[in-house]
Protein backbone atom coordinates (compact mmCIF):
# COMPACT_ATOMS: atom_id res chain seq x y z
CA UNK A 1 0.00 0.00 0.00
CA UNK A 2 3.17 2.38 1.14
CA UNK A 3 4.77 1.86 -2.82
CA UNK A 4 1.08 2.45 -4.26
CA UNK A 5 0.77 5.81 -2.37
CA UNK A 6 4.52 6.49 -2.75
CA UNK A 7 3.94 5.98 -6.76
CA UNK A 8 0.67 7.93 -6.92
CA UNK A 9 2.89 11.07 -5.03
CA UNK A 10 5.18 10.53 -7.29
CA UNK A 11 2.99 10.71 -10.23
CA UNK A 12 1.63 14.24 -8.82
CA UNK A 13 4.29 15.80 -8.32
CA UNK A 14 5.58 14.93 -11.81
CA UNK A 15 2.57 16.16 -13.53
CA UNK A 16 2.73 19.37 -11.18
CA UNK A 17 6.54 20.30 -12.03
CA UNK A 18 5.41 19.67 -16.07
CA UNK A 19 2.32 21.74 -15.56
CA UNK A 20 4.62 24.68 -13.60
CA UNK A 21 7.48 24.64 -15.93
CA UNK A 22 5.03 25.69 -18.71
CA UNK A 23 3.84 28.03 -16.07
CA UNK A 24 6.66 29.46 -14.48
CA UNK A 25 7.14 32.58 -16.59
CA UNK A 26 3.44 33.21 -16.44
CA UNK A 27 3.46 32.94 -13.10
CA UNK A 28 6.92 34.77 -11.67
CA UNK A 29 7.27 37.16 -14.45
CA UNK A 30 9.89 38.33 -15.45
CA UNK A 31 13.32 39.67 -14.07
CA UNK A 32 16.67 38.45 -12.00
CA UNK A 33 14.85 35.38 -10.41
CA UNK A 34 13.18 34.05 -13.98
CA UNK A 35 16.86 34.28 -15.98
CA UNK A 36 18.71 32.26 -12.94
CA UNK A 37 16.06 29.50 -12.43
CA UNK A 38 14.08 29.47 -15.59
CA UNK A 39 16.51 26.65 -17.65
CA UNK A 40 15.99 24.65 -14.55
CA UNK A 41 15.15 20.85 -15.02
CA UNK A 42 12.69 20.81 -11.64
CA UNK A 43 11.22 23.65 -12.81
CA UNK A 44 8.55 23.12 -9.78
CA UNK A 45 6.80 25.48 -7.44
CA UNK A 46 9.95 25.86 -4.98
CA UNK A 47 11.47 26.95 -7.44
CA UNK A 48 9.13 29.36 -8.79
CA UNK A 49 8.76 30.97 -5.26
CA UNK A 50 12.47 31.14 -5.57
CA UNK A 51 12.31 33.29 -8.61
CA UNK A 52 9.69 35.38 -7.72
CA UNK A 53 11.01 36.22 -4.91
CA UNK A 54 14.53 36.66 -6.26
CA UNK A 55 12.38 39.25 -8.58
CA UNK A 56 11.05 40.76 -6.04
CA UNK A 57 13.71 41.39 -4.02
CA UNK A 58 16.35 42.56 -6.38
CA UNK A 59 14.45 45.38 -8.16
CA UNK A 60 15.47 44.04 -11.31
CA UNK A 61 11.21 43.83 -12.37
CA UNK A 62 11.07 47.78 -12.91
CA UNK A 63 14.56 48.09 -14.79
CA UNK A 64 13.48 44.75 -16.85
CA UNK A 65 9.94 46.17 -17.39
CA UNK A 66 11.48 49.92 -18.80
CA UNK A 67 14.85 48.34 -20.73
CA UNK A 68 13.10 45.42 -21.60
CA UNK A 69 15.59 43.59 -20.39
CA UNK A 70 15.90 40.17 -18.34
CA UNK A 71 13.27 38.21 -19.99
CA UNK A 72 10.83 41.20 -19.71
CA UNK A 73 9.02 42.54 -22.54
CA UNK A 74 8.93 46.93 -22.49
CA UNK A 75 5.25 47.68 -22.88
CA UNK A 76 4.63 49.67 -25.92
CA UNK A 77 3.77 52.72 -24.29
CA UNK A 78 7.25 52.83 -22.52
CA UNK A 79 8.39 51.93 -26.27
CA UNK A 80 7.36 55.29 -27.17
CA UNK A 81 9.05 57.28 -25.36
CA UNK A 82 12.58 55.61 -26.89
CA UNK A 83 13.03 59.65 -27.34
CA UNK A 84 12.70 60.00 -23.31
CA UNK A 85 15.03 57.11 -22.92
CA UNK A 86 17.41 58.78 -25.30
CA UNK A 87 17.32 62.23 -24.04
CA UNK A 88 18.02 60.96 -20.45
CA UNK A 89 20.67 58.76 -21.70
CA UNK A 90 22.26 62.02 -23.40
CA UNK A 91 21.98 64.88 -20.37
CA UNK A 92 22.16 62.53 -17.66
CA UNK A 93 24.65 65.14 -15.43
CA UNK A 94 22.54 68.22 -16.73
CA UNK A 95 19.41 66.23 -15.68
CA UNK A 96 21.26 65.75 -12.46
CA UNK A 97 22.88 69.15 -11.76
CA UNK A 98 19.27 70.68 -12.61
CA UNK A 99 17.15 68.37 -10.73
CA UNK A 100 19.36 69.33 -7.78
CA UNK A 101 18.61 72.82 -8.42
CA UNK A 102 15.46 72.83 -9.27
CA UNK A 103 14.81 74.52 -12.24
CA UNK A 104 16.62 74.14 -16.27
CA UNK A 105 16.18 73.85 -19.49
CA UNK A 106 17.03 70.04 -19.23
CA UNK A 107 14.77 69.52 -16.44
CA UNK A 108 12.07 71.31 -18.19
CA UNK A 109 12.34 68.93 -20.82
CA UNK A 110 12.54 65.97 -18.97
CA UNK A 111 9.46 67.09 -17.18
CA UNK A 112 7.48 67.85 -20.01
CA UNK A 113 8.60 64.55 -21.98
CA UNK A 114 7.37 62.35 -18.77
CA UNK A 115 3.65 64.02 -20.14
CA UNK A 116 3.61 66.37 -16.63
CA UNK A 117 1.86 69.41 -17.41
CA UNK A 118 1.80 73.04 -16.34
CA UNK A 119 1.37 74.01 -12.20
CA UNK A 120 1.65 70.40 -12.14
CA UNK A 121 5.14 70.85 -13.65
CA UNK A 122 6.54 73.07 -11.04
CA UNK A 123 5.05 70.66 -7.96
CA UNK A 124 7.05 67.61 -9.85
CA UNK A 125 9.81 70.12 -10.10
CA UNK A 126 10.05 70.87 -6.41
CA UNK A 127 9.34 66.58 -5.80
CA UNK A 128 11.81 65.58 -7.52
CA UNK A 129 14.20 68.30 -6.30
CA UNK A 130 13.61 67.22 -2.69
CA UNK A 131 13.84 63.46 -3.78
CA UNK A 132 16.92 64.30 -5.35
CA UNK A 133 18.81 61.41 -3.47
CA UNK A 134 15.69 58.59 -3.97
CA UNK A 135 16.30 59.76 -8.05
CA UNK A 136 20.42 59.15 -8.58
CA UNK A 137 20.94 56.74 -5.93
CA UNK A 138 24.64 55.84 -6.65
CA UNK A 139 27.16 57.18 -9.20
CA UNK A 140 26.89 54.44 -11.67
CA UNK A 141 22.96 54.62 -11.46
CA UNK A 142 21.66 54.04 -15.33
CA UNK A 143 19.17 55.62 -17.30
CA UNK A 144 15.90 53.80 -16.95
CA UNK A 145 16.33 52.95 -13.37
CA UNK A 146 16.43 57.54 -13.10
CA UNK A 147 13.29 57.38 -14.75
CA UNK A 148 11.97 54.84 -12.82
CA UNK A 149 12.82 56.46 -9.63
CA UNK A 150 11.38 60.08 -10.81
CA UNK A 151 8.12 58.44 -11.91
CA UNK A 152 7.60 56.54 -8.50
CA UNK A 153 8.83 60.34 -6.76
CA UNK A 154 5.86 61.50 -8.84
CA UNK A 155 3.27 59.20 -7.56
CA UNK A 156 4.37 59.16 -4.18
Amino acid sequence: MKKVLIAFVLTLLSSASAFAAGQAHTNVGCGLGTMIFQNKADNSIILQAFQATTNGTSGSQTFGITSGTSECQQPSKIAQNEKLNQFVRANMDNLAKEIAMGKGETLDTFVEMLGVKGAEGDAFKAKLQANFSSIFTSDKIVMAEVIDNAVAVNNN
